[in-house]
């Protein structure tokens, strides 16, 4: 549409001269976090796509859809809004990513067809000229074109046209080209005959690491994350990454981690090249070994937490933490695994049980209001008896955080029915003032 004519149609419309120049380099640094973050294989495909090879990654971020959702979601705090697919090829992610109304989509192996079938022609990353004249000629979807022999497409449109449609089905193989951070630490290694087993490459993977780690020293750095490109002769590129709860410059224990990775790559007729890529890297001092005659060694689990956590996903590891907060599903967070101490510690002058329930479990009571504990409740359709009962502790809402919590109470009770066990149960509200709570009661906690 010409300018004059939407200015004519929206009075008030915002103009800005495009800048090309200026998006393709925010999408290069946008890369750059994707490739710091998430993936060792990431390239920029203009003007507004990023291409990712998630293979090997995916598995530190809780899988495929977890990293999908930790990708958009951080987009979205910064204020960038984004679609994600994963596909089993390059050309059907692109085409999903664009042309299905949702945020995050992942494919499943071998349906790329079948999903890519109703799309429209403009899917398959053609020029202009040529989906226009695909649709004069009748076409209107990716599946028309399938249905259609090769051979009068190609004479009249060329090869270009079978090229993109075998990419997007993964007939034909369409490398990344990855982007590369000025100044990474690096160690390469080219070889003057392809190899292929796994005790060469475990051998080849222990020099790299050696030469990756004098690398890392001589500039007193620790590795965080490490990433293994695998170079092979039929020009597919492979990566395995791997992570570290705390930097770290211990080549046998970068070498062991890096080859418990060995199973997933695929070396086919031979890998050419292996380049050993510090990804993310931190300062790393020099530390004094603690002698025994003064004080006891402190155990270094750090080992054991890498091990885990590249085996199951570094979301899957992790411990707890107190958190300032008198509400007691408020006052506890996971951390990493090897996270310093918050400093922060639960209130001790109450005991609190040994499980805590995720989210309160309402209860039928007996109870005379308002202090008194029930006499009786009713839980999971079982009737028990209060023998014993201590409280109530009164915990107030928090209305800096919510305007409803503002006169919010509960009346948490410590009781222990006939069979012994013992619960932690407590009442919406102060019994009185109807604006306080509901007045239910509900159970919250398991004592051990």
């Amino acid at each position: 549409m010409a300018l004059a004519k939407a200015q004519m149609l929206v009075p008030g419309l915002s103009i800005h001269d495009a800048a090309p120049a200026e998006d393709e380099e925010g999408l290069h640094r946008l890369a750059l976090w994707i490739l710091q973050r998430f993936s060792p294989l990431v390239s920029a495909d203009p003007p507004d796509g990023i291409v990712i090879d998630s293979t090997g990654a995916d598995h530190l971020h809780g899988g495929e859809g977890a990293m999908l959702d930790a990708i958009i979601g951080r987009l979205a705090m910064s204020g960038v809004e984004a679609r994600a697919a994963i596909a089993d090829s390059w050309g059907a992610a692109h085409a999903l990513a664009r042309h299905l109304a949702r945020s995050t989509f992942v494919a499943e192996r071998g349906r790329t067809l079948f999903l890519l079938s109703p799309l429209p022609l403009e899917a398959l990353r053609l020029p202009v000229t040529m989906t226009a004249d695909l649709r004069t000629l009748g076409f209107r979807t990716i599946g028309d074109l399938h249905r259609q022999p090769r051979a009068p497409l190609a004479l009249r449109f060329g090869p270009q046209l079978a090229r993109r449609l075998d990419q997007a089905l993964g007939e034909m193989a369409e490398p990344i080209d990855p982007i590369q951070p000025l100044g990474q630490i690096e160690a390469r290694r080219v070889f003057a005959e392809p190899i292929a087993a796994a005790e060469t490459i475990a051998r080849y993977i222990g020099k790299l690491v050696t030469t990756l780690c004098a690398a890392l020293e001589a500039r007193g750095l620790g590795a965080c994350r490490l990433d293994l490109l695998v170079h092979r002769v039929d020009n597919r590129l492979q990566a395995v990454r791997v992570g570290m709860a705390l930097p770290t410059r211990d080549a046998r224990r970068l070498t062991r981690l890096l080859c418990d990775k060995i199973e997933t790559i695929d070396p086919g007729f031979g890998i050419e090249t292996m380049v050993l890529v510090a990804a993310s890297a931190e300062p790393l001092a020099m530390k004094q070994a603690a002698s025994s005659l003064v004080e006891a060694a402190r155990p270094d689990i750090s080992g054991l937490v890498d091990t885990l956590a590249n085996r199951i996903g570094g979301r899957a590891l992790y411990r707890m933490a107190a958190v300032a907060s008198d509400v007691p599903e408020r006052s506890v967070q996971r951390i990493p695994a090897m996270a310093p101490d918050t400093g922060s510690g639960w209130p001790d002058h109450w005991p609190r049980p040994a499980r805590l329930l995720a989210r309160p479990d309402p209860i039928e009571t007996m109870a005379l209001l308002p202090d008194h504990p029930p006499a009786s409740f009713t839980w999971q359709g079982v009737r028990r008896r209060v023998r014993r009962a201590d409280g109530p502790e009164r915990v107030f809402g928090e209305w800096w955080k919510r305007d409803a919590e503002l006169e919010a109470v509960r009346d948490y009770f410590r009781v222990e029915d006939e069979a012994g066990e013992r619960y932690w149960i407590y009442r919406a509200g102060d019994g009185e003032d109807p604006a306080t709570g509901s007045h239910r009661w509900f159970l919250h906690g398991i004592f051990g």
